[in-house]
């Protein structure tokens, strides 16, 4: 199932995929996250939207699952609980019990791996 959902602070439709998907995944605010990463990128030298800098600091914080065979919607009908940060190419969204978070629907585009966020961690939508 998909959502949509634009958390930028302005609504506008921009490159910031990264910032709206963790920071509805991790239930912080979008300008707390653009901040966060943006510090963080900016200290290593590195664009914050960078797959190398999203996938460094997924693996940092949470526990990778590849699924090269499934698309976004299979994988979302297939995990009907939990929160899950899930990447595919030139894109991240975020999956919240099977239902899918974004500003267009993704579903059908190849997923390439997910990061189950802890409960602690998660959102509440």
């Amino acid at each position: 199932m998909y959502k949509f959902l634009n958390r930028n602070t302005h609504q506008r439709f921009v490159d910031d995929c990264t910032v709206r998907a963790i920071s509805l995944a991790e239930n912080k605010t979008w300008n707390e996250t653009y901040d966060k990463l943006s510090d963080m990128a900016r200290s290593r030298g590195m664009m914050f939207n960078s797959v190398e800098f999203i996938e460094d600091y997924l693996d940092y914080n949470y526990l990778r699952q590849c699924h090269y065979s499934k698309t976004v919607g299979e994988f979302a009908n297939e995990n009907p609980r939990g929160t899950y940060l899930v990447t595919m190419p030139n894109h991240i969204t975020v999956v919240i019990d099977g239902t899918i978070y974004d500003t267009f629907d993704c579903s059908d585009r190849p997923m390439r791996c997910a990061w189950k966020i802890p409960v602690d961690n998660r959102t509440n939508i």
